[in-house]
């Protein structure tokens, strides 16, 4: 049977989104999944979501990376699904939808999304490493040669080393630029390589730098392979609230797949 998918990307991180609102989909078929983010014989994407029907909100947020498991948070997804919500004409210009971490509030401005991502109340700072959950785990360092760093091998043994091991984490490199601008790069686990962006892990990153102390800013430019994102966020005593992850979402094309 043909089946209608949507390809989004936010700044490279790209995804196949399917309106599962009728229940079409086998949410256990992780082959499937798996089958289609793959680049070479699937759609190709880094994950992919399903929008779904929400009893009191707006929608709910089905995430899976691509090697078909159900993932945690994603904060791109999440941008993105937004900017397909508007497309189906499900909401206009703001929403309120529910993932596998909570609930959600964003708002839409013409390609541009805003993402209110849930407060950090706990950032674990280490001698070469900060650990930060914004839904996902990230672990970020500095490296001084980002341009030249091969993410996917150095990557590859922290995500997997102690004391992550099975579970995993994020792994982000970064680069300060100046006092609100920081560039990063991204080891995504799941899709198990590099990828264009990252939204919980700016988030995070912001975060970090912030409680770290290399900036007392709290508007923050990242900038990632696939673009720029900004996180802003208000500092307290508990933590960090009022967290916003924003950037463009953008919607690559429609098209039909047999499964």
């Amino acid at each position: 049977m043909e089946h209608t998918f949507y390809k989004y990307q936010g700044t490279g991180n790209d995804f196949v989104i399917l309106d599962n609102r009728n229940d079409i989909f086998d949410k256990t078929n992780k082959k499937l999944v798996a089958h289609l983010c793959d680049r070479k014989f699937g759609i190709g994407a880094d994950g992919l979501i399903l929008l779904e029907n929400h009893d009191i909100l707006d929608f709910t947020m089905v995430y899976y990376n691509a090697d078909g498991k159900v993932s945690s948070m994603c904060g791109n997804g999440g941008r993105c699904l937004i900017a397909f919500a508007k497309f189906l004409g499900i909401i206009v210009d703001s929403a309120v939808f529910e993932a596998i971490d909570g609930e959600h509030h964003a708002i839409i401005e013409g390609e541009i999304v805003k993402l209110k991502m849930q407060n950090v109340s706990t950032v674990q700072e280490f001698k070469n490493h900060v650990f930060v959950d914004t839904g996902s785990p990230h672990h970020i360092e500095f490296v001084e040669d980002l341009v030249t760093l091969d993410v996917k091998s150095i990557g590859e043994c922290i995500r997997y080393g102690a004391p992550y091991n099975d579970s995993g984490a994020n792994v982000n490199f970064v680069n300060k630029i100046n006092d609100d601008t920081f560039a990063v790069r991204t080891y995504e686990r799941g899709v198990e390589d590099e990828t264009l962006s990252c939204g919980t892990g700016v988030t995070a990153v912001a975060i970090a730098m912030n409680y770290i102390g290399e900036t007392k800013k709290n508007i923050i430019t990242l900038k990632t392979e696939g673009g720029d994102l900004k996180v802003t966020f208000q500092k307290n005593k508990d933590g960090f609230s009022d967290v916003w992850l924003i950037g463009p979402a953008i919607q690559v094309y429609k098209g039909e797949i047999s499964w």
